[in-house]
């Protein structure tokens, strides 16, 4: 039986598991990551057909991290945001200018985000991918973890970090249980071309079946994400492509001239979901095997970005002071600084899809006018933004686009 060590085992390569062992490995940790998945399938381009708003700190990590000059294809900043309701006049308005940044995000399809991240993870001597690979065990003791692979290879290490999505089996076989919901909604996601430039303005429309993004990408391209409930969603998914585009253009509009579909469609059913504890023996979960939420305010891949920045301070700065990194006590520094964030994420996001996803005349009304004083109050305003950007709170190092 084959048995190697490493100090931790990343379980799921994907976007929250690869940036995690980069950052790892940039602070001299030694990481195996393990993916049931063959690399070259993750790095198919109709792999799922999703693109994502990256804020501005959670950039600043990937470019410090060495991972953002790796992208094989330009991003597309997010200079403005405009949020309505519907077909009112009342509206927010968020410009970059407004609070001197840059950008107040950034738009990359999720194929090249993978690519860059695979190729940080190849360059790396301290990170090792074993793919496809399952696994069929993992024992925690009191001084290390043994993870056990269906092949019979044997991994040793001081802890393992869940990143293997909302269907976590990790998660599942160390007993953390899962509170979650359906919303009754399905998230379309496709790609369109339109005649007019987007002038790099990111729309969220919130309709009375759920919110609508139009979301710009590279060349005269916008990425899509529109909520519908059921049973509409059910009829629209029946759809050809050509009564599936006359559907979308009634909500999109004609502001940027004649649409075309230009990628495959994808339906996803929406849920909210967290498990109760990030922490267990050795174990620490991120991103979607911790929280998983509405993307009515596209922060999902952000909030397990902001995972990743934590956990990898806490033990980074455990392991210079030569603390065993899966201890509980280190792990717990984890669990306290994530668990109030994520919790106001999900229960914001929650709030925001309740809110905005019905036309209760009285309602409306009340979101209208507060959009409206909140896009006419300067301060008030710029908090908004700089936490859309995600920078508010108690920030890791790597999200102010420090080294660890």
């Amino acid at each position: 039986m084959v048995e190697s060590q490493t100090d931790i085992v990343i379980v799921g390569a994907g976007l929250a598991g690869g940036v995690m062992a980069v950052a790892l490995a940039s602070a001299g940790l030694r990481c195996v990551l393990v993916d049931h998945q063959p690399a070259p399938e993750q790095l198919a381009p109709e792999f799922d057909g999703r693109a994502s708003a990256i804020a501005q700190a959670p950039k600043q990590m990937l470019d410090s991290l060495g991972i953002w000059r790796c992208v094989p294809a330009e991003e597309s900043p997010i200079l403005d945001i405009r949020v309505s309701d519907g077909d009112s006049r009342l509206f927010l308005h968020y410009d970059h200018e407004e609070v001197g940044a840059p950008a107040l995000g950034y738009m990359v399809e999720n194929r090249h985000l993978r690519f860059a991240i695979q190729q940080a993870v190849e360059e790396s001597e301290r990170l090792q991918l074993i793919a496809p690979a399952e696994i069929s065990s993992i024992e925690a003791g009191p001084d290390d973890v043994c993870v056990t692979l269906a092949g019979g290879e044997r991994i040793s290490a001081h802890m393992v970090i869940a990143a293997d999505g909302r269907q976590s089996k990790t998660r599942e076989s160390a007993s953390i249980q899962v509170t979650a919901w359906d919303y009754g909604q399905t998230g379309f996601v496709c790609t369109v071309a339109h005649e007019h430039p987007h002038q790099n303005v990111a729309h969220e429309r919130f309709l009375p079946a759920g919110p609508f993004a139009i979301l710009p990408l590279t060349g005269n391209r916008a990425s899509i994400v529109w909520t519908e409930k059921e049973p509409a969603a059910a009829h629209i998914k029946s759809l050809d492509d050509d009564d599936f585009m006359a559907a979308l253009a009634r909500r999109f509009g004609d502001f940027l001239g004649e649409l075309e579909l230009v990628s495959p469609r994808w339906a996803y059913p929406l849920s909210l979901q967290f498990a109760r504890t990030s922490t267990a023996d050795r174990l620490a979960l991120i991103g979607d095997a911790s929280h998983a939420m509405h993307p009515i305010a596209g922060q999902g891949l952000n909030m397990g970005l902001r995972d990743v920045a934590a956990l990898a301070e806490v033990l980074t700065d455990a392991h210079r002071l030569g603390l065993d990194i899966g201890a509980a006590h280190v792990l717990a520094g984890y669990e306290r600084w994530r668990g109030f964030d994520n919790m106001l994420m999900l229960a914001s996001t929650d709030g925001l899809n309740r809110l905005f996803s019905n036309d209760l005349p009285p309602v409306r009304l009340a979101r209208d006018l507060g959009l409206a004083v909140v896009n006419k109050i300067g301060p008030l305003k710029k908090t908004f933004m700089r936490h859309a950007m995600g920078q508010s709170g108690n920030l890791p190092r790597l999200l102010k686009g420090q080294a660890l």
